[in-house]
């Protein structure tokens, strides 16, 4: 059974999460843990369930979620998997973090691509992925079908959708592949944003003013 554990980094509040299966094989999605005390919650969630991290994988590569990258991979020995599209926004941290205040920050490089075309497979579970551009170029959702579990980044939230003004970004692509992507998965599906609380799919049809059925925007 997958089980997901939520953690809420740096001074952004995204959400980092941690996704594991009865084998203890693990998986981290976007580590934004900055500081020393963010990093020993991870790790010591990590010790007490016994798991062991296989993957790092970033849905996108704004700051906020790439901030942890160089800690998990030089802690736990794993490859960091991202979409192609998105390393020009992964290589652009470097030179405007210490502007955010994060002086120290580390860089971490790609060791592999993945794309819609892959599954993202760990322990004894399976995870397709879907290809949702428009807050970043090279965005990513993951979701497992026999659980619901989404996670989405910054693509859809509880009553909103992931910012388009940053470099890369664009309204109308988000829109688009929102509906086409991630509106094609059941109502109950249980989307984990990259900020905030979790939604459903259901939810936000219904209620959402950018994509919702009544959107305003």
């Amino acid at each position: 059974m997958l089980q997901i554990k939520s953690f809420t980094f740096n001074p952004f509040m995204e959400n980092t999460y941690l996704l594991y299966d009865e084998s203890k094989e693990a998986v981290i999605f976007d580590p934004g843990c900055y500081e020393r005390y963010e990093q020993a919650e991870l790790d010591k969630f990590i010790e007490q369930e016994s798991l062991k991290v296989s993957h790092l994988v970033n849905t996108h590569c704004h700051i906020d979620h790439v901030l942890g990258n160089a800690y998990v991979k030089r802690k736990y020995g794993v490859p960091l998997y991202i979409h192609q599209n998105d390393y020009p926004v992964l290589k652009s941290v470097a030179a405007y973090a210490p502007n955010y205040g994060f002086a120290g920050y580390e860089e971490a490089q790609p060791d592999f691509y993945l794309s819609e075309k892959d599954k993202l497979k760990f322990g004894n579970t399976s995870m397709d992925i879907l290809f949702v551009p428009g807050h970043a170029p090279g965005h990513l959702v993951f979701y497992h079908a026999p659980t619901g579990i989404c996670i989405a980044g910054d693509t859809l939230f509880q009553g909103s959708i992931g910012r388009t003004d940053l470099p890369g970004g664009d309204h109308q692509t988000l829109i688009d592949a929102i509906k086409e992507q991630m509106f094609t998965l059941p109502d109950n599906t249980k989307v984990y944003p990259g900020h905030g609380a979790m939604t459903t799919i259901g939810f936000e049809k219904e209620h959402n003013p950018f994509v919702g059925k009544n959107a305003r925007f």
